[in-house]
């Protein structure tokens, strides 16, 4: 995975209010992105594939928050139904017939410096899958999160298959968590802003 226009934030899943920090970042891109291009809904698009460890994060996270009852948003991408390299490009095809004026959150595994390992990123504009393991794929997405299961020092494409389950389940848990209260915070300023009254 590379980030395809920069402006990244970084968060050590294992610090005191990190994730709480990170939560409060992604309402923030959230809102301005809704505002900015006048989308109506959003669409978390969890990238990956349950056939490799490192690279199960996204359809882990899309699955944990079904499981929570995310609100506000829809998910694509979940264990029972992974986007990866394969179906990308028809997934993104059906999401722009089904939600055309949709707001894309992408989610994805990473690989970084080893002192990064464990930490999500977050930030504005899109990502694109594979190129931690030399695959070629179009950007996707508005905004992007990625969790960093491991070092992109070996270079290695099988290295996502042997990446510590613990460090994958501890990241989707850190994100999805976060996501759920992100998006409830957005539900409650939408509902604080139509209670206001009208200024006329």
């Amino acid at each position: 995975m590379k980030v395809a226009r920069r402006e990244i934030y970084y968060y050590d899943t294992v610090a005191d209010f990190e994730m709480e920090k990170f939560a409060g970042r992604l309402l923030l891109l959230m809102m301005e992105e809704l505002k900015e291009k006048r989308k109506t809904e959003i669409v978390f698009l969890c990238i990956g594939t349950d056939r490799s460890t490192g690279d199960s994060l996204g359809p882990l996270i899309g699955y944990k928050l079904k499981e929570r009852g995310v609100k506000n948003a829809r998910v694509m991408g979940t264990l029972d139904h992974p986007v990866h390299a394969m179906n990308l490009e028809a997934c993104m095809e059906r999401l722009a017939e089904k939600f055309p004026n949709a707001l894309v959150v992408a989610v994805d595994a990473s690989v970084g410096n080893v002192e990064h390992v464990g930490f999500v990123t977050l930030g504005r504009g899109s990502l694109k899958p594979g190129l931690g393991v030399k695959k070629e794929l179009d950007a996707v997405g508005d905004i992007f999160i990625t969790g960093i299961v491991g070092s992109s020092r070996s270079g290695d494409p099988l290295m996502l298959q042997s990446i510590r389950l613990s460090i994958v389940m501890r990241l989707a848990d850190c994100i999805s968590r976060s996501i759920c209260l992100g998006m409830s915070l957005l539900g409650r300023r939408v509902e604080n802003f139509l209670e206001e009254p009208a200024p006329f």
